[in-house]
């Protein structure tokens, strides 16, 4: 805790490819921010690391555990900066940036809901990294 309701954190990890592993990174986010804010900023904060490490594991490394998924995450004050790289050989961002998913689709949301919930996006050439600030 630095300053009077401010707290401040920093995790790095880099986690296999594979879905158990970023469960795990989910809940470590959940206990380490359960003090950050209303339910909705926390709702907003794990929504966009869940997408990003998500489709690291499921696009970028199509689950393969030999793999690996690396993340930094830094929450200072009202701020929640999210750097998520894979070992993937990335996509084509830029096309998929303004593409919306049919109602009925099952997939395909992702740039949307970076779209709505994080205040900026920014990803690598290659595709296989992004990084996302969130203001609250």
């Amino acid at each position: 805790m630095t300053g009077p309701g401010r707290c401040d954190w920093e995790m790095r990890t880099t986690l296999p490819a594979t879905l158990a592993a970023a469960e795990a990174l989910f809940a470590e986010f959940r206990r380490r921010s359960e003090r950050m804010g209303t339910s909705s900023t926390r709702f907003a904060a794990e929504l966009a690391l869940r997408e990003a490490v998500t489709n690291a594991v499921v696009h970028g490394c199509q689950e393969d555990p030999a793999k690996r998924v690396h993340c930094v995450l830094r929450w200072r004050g009202r701020c929640l900066t999210i750097a998520v790289r894979d070992d993937g050989a990335g996509f084509d961002w830029r096309g998929a940036w303004g593409r919306e998913a049919e109602n009925s689709a099952c997939s395909g949301r992702g740039m949307a809901i970076l779209r709505k919930y994080v205040n900026r996006t920014r990803f690598n050439d290659r595709g296989n990294a992004v990084t996302m600030i969130k203001r609250f």
